[in-house]
């Protein structure tokens, strides 16, 4: 059993390090972290993300992790007494989150991941950190004239993310949509006309579209198809957490922090991110 919160202060390092010595850490989910306190230097802390969203979360091949969510998280463990040594990166796909969070797997998850009514029946939310929308990403040189035309499509998402679920359920009921497990399984469908676009969140699409190997591929269809806010997922009833982790972002937008990582991760694919959020989710 994983410890799900850490502190720099002196009194809840010493009630932190009590209570890693009683559960133990022998779980394994992450890099092998023994799920102690950042603040002594004996422990880890594990951060579920995406290991698949260039922009956002993505692993390097040379086993780096880098991206927005990547750097927001670095920031939140910071604050929360860890060196970013410390931190195990577990992958958490769209549709484990809540159970991974659940079952322990991971402290908090900072992996696009958006703040719903239905979410929070399961999980609290920190934040959010990020507001983005949803769009479709296409081959380049083709268009998507309106939303109404989106019911002629063959799509493609991820199982468990808000996107499929607004196509589905409101966008477009119409439209076939294959719903498979990563964004990168969607965009070689999209590359070899298996489907006509990949549709969920347009700082996802930025992120894809911007890669090297990608430019002059695809492009954004720019349609506004709904709000997403990105919040940091906490087990259910982690309020002490959830506050830190408030405070944390606080700290990231004030010190220019927030805005450095916006414009290092988003900026070689000219996306114009929103402003940084009010954080809401407080109670």
């Amino acid at each position: 059993m994983r410890l799900r919160k850490a502190s720099a202060l002196a009194a809840s390092v010493i009630a932190l390090s009590l209570a890693a010595t009683a559960c133990g850490s022998d779980d394994g989910d992450g890099d092998g972290g023994d799920g102690g306190s950042g603040s002594d230097g004996g422990g880890s802390i594990s951060i579920g993300i995406k290991y698949d969203q260039p922009g956002l979360g993505l692993k390097t091949p040379d086993g780096d992790f880098v991206g927005f969510d990547v750097d927001v998280a670095t920031f939140i463990a910071g604050e929360l007494g860890y060196e970013p040594d410390q931190i195990d990166w577990v992958e958490s796909p769209s549709g484990d989150r809540e159970t991974m969070l659940s079952r322990g797997d991971v402290d908090f998850i900072v992996a696009s991941y958006s703040i719903t009514d239905e979410r929070k029946e399961q999980v609290d939310f920190a934040g959010p950190y990020f507001v983005a929308n949803q769009d479709l990403l296409i081959r380049a040189g083709e268009s998507v004239p309106d939303e109404e035309a989106i019911n002629d499509l063959t799509l493609c998402s991820v199982g468990g993310s808000t996107s499929a679920a607004k196509i589905k359920e409101n966008i477009a009921p119409d439209a076939q949509l294959n719903e498979l497990g990563t964004y990168s399984e969607c965009l070689t469908g999209l590359e070899n006309g298996a489907v006509d676009a990949l549709t969920t969140d347009d700082s996802i699409l930025a992120g894809y579209a911007a890669q090297e190997q990608n430019v002059g591929k695809f492009e954004l269809a720019g349609l506004a198809l709904g709000p997403e806010h990105y919040g940091v997922g906490v087990p259910k009833g982690e309020t002490e957490l959830r506050d830190d982790i408030n405070a944390a972002i606080t700290k990231m937008v004030d010190d220019g922090a927030w805005e450095e990582a916006v414009e290092a991760n988003f900026g070689p694919a000219n996306y114009n991110a929103e402003p940084a959020p009010e954080i809401t989710e407080t109670s």
